[in-house]
């Protein structure tokens, strides 16, 4: 299985609004450069390196570039290895930052034990699992989640829609999802197959979401899942279906996975900072950046905000570093 392991460089968006300014040199994007450059933080300096999960990957890379305007000397890169991926390089020093769309699993804490890394878990957004379908699917409009464990489990004989549910066709079920490398597979598998990992290992992998999307987007019968935010980003080339756990089909949106009414596929996402890291200033105010504008961040980025508590609890962890 291949696995993505890019690394996504940041321009600092100061850089940007600076050559907009040079082509265009209207009088709004003058001002505009020009409020930024006074407003930037040129004290601030280093680099911080960012890798993990490639649903909370465009979150940071907003955060990032958002952040970089007001510190241009800091360069911050974002990398996407999966959930697992990331862990395993956070672990063995070579992160500052680690993405994650689910908690540090015990093993992953050892491993980090063991190197003398210490962390901070810090919840940046909340999300919910798109469950999505090739454009030309009429017929299914809203699963079950015993029809999903119908599809998943590990020993699921299911190859037709029809094997799924008997009122859909015989169309084949092309299936696609991300790799075991990542927290979202963790968390879909435990929340529908009931353990982490149980799966039927005949479907498409990929840490890139994009690659799942062009799977679906290929084949009728398709069927992929991945954070919300990158259906929302794409919701012109595919279907998103409801999910009934019992109580009724409900749709993912900001108000359904706010309130875990969007259940079970409802979730927190995570940045983990390493304690070596905190003690530098431009991690420090890079955390800092992130929290105050937290709301706007996640709503631009297409992810669910905190709530109100969650948001107290971030900033409360993000006094606490010292920086």
């Amino acid at each position: 299985m291949l696995k993505r392991k890019s690394l996504i460089t940041i321009i600092a968006v100061a850089g940007i609004g600076a050559a907009l300014a040079a082509c265009g040199g209207g009088r709004s994007s003058d001002t505009s450069a020009a409020t930024t450059a006074a407003n930037a933080d040129t004290t601030l300096s280093g680099s911080i390196v960012v890798d993990g999960s490639s649903t909370v990957a465009p979150l940071a890379t907003l955060a990032a570039e958002k952040f970089q305007a007001q510190a241009p000397n800091v360069s911050v890169t974002v990398g996407t290895s999966g959930t697992g991926g990331g862990f395993a390089k956070f672990c063995n020093g070579e992160t500052d930052v680690s993405n994650a769309s689910r908690e540090i699993k015990p093993e992953e804490q050892a491993a980090c034990d063991a190197k003398g890394i210490k962390f901070t878990q810090l919840i940046v957004a909340n999300d919910g699992i798109a469950l999505v379908t090739n454009k030309e699917n009429t017929w299914a409009k809203c699963i079950t989640t015993k029809e999903l464990a119908t599809m998943w489990a590990p020993d699921s004989k299911a190859t037709t829609w029809q094997d799924v549910n008997p009122s859909w066709p015989t169309e084949s079920l092309k299936l696609f999802g991300p790799g075991t490398d990542s927290g979202t597979f963790d968390f879909f598998t435990k929340s529908i197959n009931g353990d982490e990992g149980a799966s039927r290992t005949d479907f498409s992998p990929s840490e890139d979401d994009n690659v799942t999307i062009k799977g679906v987007e290929g084949e009728k019968g398709g069927f992929g899942y991945f954070g919300l935010s990158y259906y929302e980003q794409n919701m012109d080339k595919l279907n998103l279906l409801q999910v009934d756990s019992g109580s009724g089909c409900v749709a993912p949106d900001t108000a359904t996975v706010q309130d875990a009414t969007y259940t079970p596929l409802s979730r927190p996402l995570y940045m983990y900072f390493s304690e070596t890291a905190t003690q530098r200033p431009e991690v420090k105010a890079f955390i800092d950046y992130y929290v105050a504008n937290e709301p706007t961040l996640a709503k631009e980025a297409l992810f669910v905000p905190l709530a109100d508590q969650q948001l107290a609890q971030a900033k409360t962890v993000a006094a606490g570093l010292a920086g």
